[in-house]
């Protein structure tokens, strides 16, 4: 994988997605990556019957860092730091992402019909400080077996992590099972974390 590496990870903010998510951060994830959580919805829900306002088509808005007008750092940093992100955006350019500090709001989360759980947002959060990586997320409303790798190739990601919730066989022949589908289907390597570690 190349140095700027966007690893997905998709989210649903359940245990096993939580484990997924936790494994990533402690053996995948590194200085200089971008994380991006993929969380997908069933089409048309809506919290409440509250409606979706924010960037319905895409999931999300368009990324982009404030960096660049920050009066402390040098002004070849800023350059720097400017051209940087104008070549991350050039990769996301059709992709909406949502940047870490509006996902922490539960206010703007909730138009979107996600709630994240705090131990989620800690994770990330934690991750982000320490580790120095971007931290986005990108919502999809579907079948999550689709969207997951409609994510690979839209933003497009480098490798996709995933939960697995340990379903029995008839479960898994009645419901379908999402990671399995990814593995079969995904144009990029793909990693199971079951649930049981």
């Amino acid at each position: 994988m190349a140095a700027d590496r966007r690893v997905g990870i998709a989210v649903d903010f359940s245990p096993s997605s939580k484990n997924a998510l936790k494994w990533a951060v402690d053996n995948v994830i590194r200085k200089g990556d971008h994380l991006i959580l993929v969380a997908v919805r069933p089409e048309g829900h809506y919290d409440e019957g509250d409606q979706i306002q924010l960037w319905e088509a895409t999931g999300s808005r368009t990324y982009s860092s404030s960096s660049y007008f920050l009066p402390f750092v040098s002004r070849e940093k800023r350059i720097q730091d400017k051209l940087k992100e104008m070549t991350f955006l050039f990769y996301y350019v059709n992709v909406a992402l949502i940047p870490l500090s509006e996902f922490c709001d539960p206010i703007i989360m909730k138009r979107y019909g996600v709630k994240p759980d705090p131990e989620t947002l800690d994770i990330v959060s934690t991750a982000a400080r320490q580790t120095q990586i971007e931290v986005l997320m990108k919502i999809y409303w579907g079948d999550p077996r689709e969207k997951l790798c409609e994510a690979i190739d839209t933003i497009p990601l480098s490798c996709i992590i995933v939960g697995n919730r340990g379903l029995g066989t008839l479960k898994r022949a009645i419901m379908g099972s999402v990671s399995n589908y990814v593995v079969n289907n995904a144009s990029c390597p793909v990693t199971v974390v079951k649930h049981h570690v």
